[in-house]
């Protein structure tokens, strides 16, 4: 199949192509437009075994990992627990955010798991995953990479103990990053402010130097988290609606 995808029907056909940079696109599809009836396509696309690189990584299993992420749909958390199991560490990673995104608590003895085990692991990923589920029994395991010799793992540890604690300290670990020479890092440390509803965050992301759309997209993160979390924060979400009126404006 060889021609455009323009429907939920088209890229589930596309998923099955000989071609693999078909079958990618389509799963990126899949993801991107969630279409919910393809969680089963996608988790069997986890398992994938024709599309591999030299490098031995599986490039169709990482993005069907993260379409199921956008699907955020309960019923391939098991799909990718067992994703969580793969050499591929890209693959373990894609799968580790995507089990973040969706949210469910049958991820978080097989993440802990993973913190304990003595093989390398997407540790950025996999304690920001814990501070999305909030999980508060890890702490004495996280705590050591605070001061881990890489910054993105740092700032990952310190939006988790922030996210649990509410502690200042962690929040101000996050923000010395901003100024930081590697624009990279300054772009990680504003992706971890946006997991953070504080008022400290949203003026740190408007003044810090980043492209405007990565301020719009961790500003409208904020202000979900604000609204998901039913608390009133009126001031914070005023705030962050004329930010953005103003970004869109420059944009």
């Amino acid at each position: 199949m060889n021609e455009p995808i323009f429907t939920a029907e088209a890229a589930e056909v596309a998923l099955q192509s000989e071609d693999n940079q078909i079958r990618y696109y389509a799963a990126w599809w899949l993801g991107k437009h969630q279409v919910q009836e393809s969680c089963a396509a996608l988790c069997e696309a986890l398992f994938d075994q024709r599309y591999r690189i030299p490098s031995g990584g599986y490039p169709l299993r990482r993005q069907a990992a993260r379409a199921l992420g956008q699907l955020k749909n309960r019923s391939a958390v098991e799909a990718l627990i067992k994703a969580c199991e793969c050499d591929d560490f890209r693959l373990r990673e894609a799968a580790i955010q995507a089990l973040a995104a969706i949210g469910d608590e049958r991820a978080i003895a097989p993440l802990l798991k993973m913190m304990q085990c003595d093989r390398e692991q997407p540790y950025e990923a996999l304690i920001e995953a814990l501070a999305t589920l909030k999980v508060d029994s890890c702490r004495s395991l996280i705590e050591p990479y605070l001061n881990n010799s890489s910054e993105r793992i740092q700032c990952a540890a310190a939006r988790y103990f922030y996210i649990l604690t509410q502690q200042p300290k962690y929040l101000e670990h996050i923000l010395k990053f901003l100024n930081h020479e590697n624009m990279y890092l300054r772009w990680a440390a504003v992706f971890d402010l946006g997991a953070v509803a504080h008022h400290q965050a949203v003026e740190a992301i408007l003044t810090a130097t980043v492209p405007s759309s990565l301020k719009l997209l961790n500003l409208k993160r904020i202000l979900e988290n604000i609204l998901d979390s039913g608390t009133s924060q009126k001031e914070i979400s005023q705030s962050i609606f004329q930010a953005i009126d103003d970004l869109l404006i420059q944009v």
